[in-house]
């Protein structure tokens, strides 16, 4: 069996390679081998070049290295990655080391004793350790999860965790359209609808970053989040390309304004 490692990345050259190096080494559960996909997000920093190098240092190295020519986001990266990984199960890992990859094993552990078919790492469960950084943001994030739970149905603890495990065949059943921080919302609706899903949570440690440590998530991608969880718990696909399209364009147009991310 084989565990696919999906890293968005985007002006990450402070802590890629240090990723890489985490990533490549952590102990994983007998019997489960990795690949690595690294989607490149259109950085205009030395991020290519540090993938690089250490795809050229370590000789042998399962890392795949795909690059978007044009900057389309977070979500846009990941869909690339998932249409590109090979494995079994696929988790998602940020390039900024806020999350521990020796903890793998941990979100594996409910999939391979044949108990989950998703399992997501929540940062608000268990008593692991947690820098502590922005009030607000931890209001926001749990509002968000709220928000989610009173549409899915689910009693998620932590709905914008960028650790998700899946079992790929289900996550590739799933047709994806949020190109930045939208993923996290759609992807809950979604899994949420998949009739008799089994989805666990496990409490995971989380080292968090500044904004002037590169931290890049910002205040209109919360309503980005808030409009998903609506639109992709409320409407039917048909009625919701209709009812969203004026709403779509604001965002194209805010994105356009202030830049892409």
């Amino acid at each position: 069996m084989k565990l696919s490692i999906l890293i968005p990345a985007f002006n990450e050259e402070r802590t890629i390679y240090a990723l890489l190096e985490q990533v490549m080494t952590v102990q994983l559960p007998k019997g489960i081998d990795r690949e690595v996909i690294v989607v490149d997000d259109c950085s205009h920093d030395m991020t290519q070049v540090c993938v690089q190098n250490f795809i050229n240092q370590f000789d042998g190295v399962n890392v795949q290295y795909i690059r978007h020519d044009v900057n389309q986001g977070k979500g846009a990266a990941l869909i690339t990655g998932i249409n590109a990984a090979t494995g079994d199960f696929l988790v998602v890992q940020d390039a900024d080391l806020e999350y521990d990859p020796n903890e793998y094993s941990l979100l594996l552990q409910p999939i391979l004793d044949n108990k989950a078919d998703v399992v997501f790492g929540s940062r608000f469960l268990g008593g692991r350790p947690h820098r502590v950084l922005y009030f607000w943001h931890s209001v926001g994030n749990k509002f968000l999860t709220l928000l989610s739970n009173m549409f899915t149905d689910l009693n998620l603890t932590d709905m914008e965790t960028c650790y998700k495990m899946f079992r790929l065949a289900t996550l590739k059943q799933i047709s994806l359209r949020e190109k930045r921080f939208g993923f996290e919302p759609e992807i809950v609706a979604k899994i949420s609808r998949i009739p008799d899903i089994r989805i666990y949570e496990v409490g995971i440690s989380y080292a968090g970053r500044t904004y002037a440590e590169g931290k890049k998530i910002g205040w209109r991608d919360g309503f980005r989040a808030i409009y998903c969880i609506l639109y992709y718990n409320l409407f039917g696909t048909s009625k919701a390309l209709i009812t969203a399209a004026p709403v779509n364009l604001m965002y194209e147009r805010l994105d356009t304004t202030l830049g892409s991310r």
